[in-house]
């Protein structure tokens, strides 16, 4: 099994090349728990591309516990996406509908986890004939 690449996750994903925000030790802790449960005969050649989604959406998940820190919120609590907001008289709504992947449940909650459930899906379903 390769090791994780932790600049090659950086120049992949650069929105995580904050060392302080991201330090290597989460993104090591993350691509851990990764290698043990993604199979490398299964996944081929987008194992480490799966890998990065799966870190990527672990230590966004983590960044959302740390985002609003003064919101009285207990760690690891959870909410939806936004679907109805009011300031003043403007109202904003999102269709968050359109973009969640039916019965994914928690891989909703980021962008890398949507694209990596429908990765998943895709190499779950195996090798199709028509």
């Amino acid at each position: 099994m390769p090791e994780f690449d932790i600049a090659g996750f950086r120049l992949a994903f650069p929105e995580f090349s904050n060392l302080v925000t991201y330090p290597d030790s989460q993104i090591t802790f993350w691509s851990g728990i990764g290698e043990a449960l993604f199979i490398t005969d299964r996944w081929r050649w987008v194992y480490t591309y799966g890998l990065q989604l799966f870190v990527a959406h672990s230590i966004a998940l983590a960044a959302q516990n740390n985002a609003h820190p003064g919101m009285n919120r207990a760690p690891g609590s959870t909410s939806g996406p936004i679907s109805n907001k009011h300031v003043g008289s403007v109202s904003y709504a999102y269709d968050s509908s359109s973009v969640m992947e039916e019965n994914a449940g928690e891989w909703n909650a980021t962008s890398y986890g949507r694209t990596l459930i429908r990765l998943a899906r895709m190499i779950g379903a195996g090798a199709l004939q028509v």
